[in-house]
């Protein structure tokens, strides 16, 4: 079996981006407000994953690239200049949430717009 470069997994590549931010599994833990005991799953060769939100966390608050953490492709080190490849708020954050916007896209653009606009004023 040939050795695994450091990081060709997720979980190496997590490891090394906390490292870069000169950070313990603890501290990035805080940062992004998780447990210690998550932050140390997702650095175990058969240990959890993070959710892309907190794969998104991670990648700033280690100033790491979300490309190059999600995926090994690119550079480590975010570039002022780079474009998000996610943006957080155009998922659903959870199955209610998802159950939502299957409802809504099933309705007509008129009552789209009054259902948003009893959205707006119930809140």
């Amino acid at each position: 079996m040939l050795p695994t470069k450091p990081t060709t997994t997720l979980s190496n590549r997590i490891r090394h981006a906390r490292r870069l931010a000169h950070l313990t599994q603890a501290g990035l833990a805080r940062k992004i407000g998780v447990s210690a005991s998550a932050a140390a799953q997702w650095e175990l060769p058969d240990g959890t994953s993070p959710n892309t939100e907190n794969l998104i966390k991670i990648a700033v608050a280690c100033e790491v690239s979300f490309e190059w953490l999600a995926t090994s492709r690119g550079s480590a080190r975010s570039q002022a200049h780079e474009t998000p490849a996610v943006d957080a708020a155009s998922f659903a954050v959870d199955h209610v949430e998802d159950r939502l916007l299957l409802a809504f896209r099933r309705i007509g653009a008129r009552k789209r717009e009054a259902f948003v606009r009893w959205m707006e004023e119930f809140f």
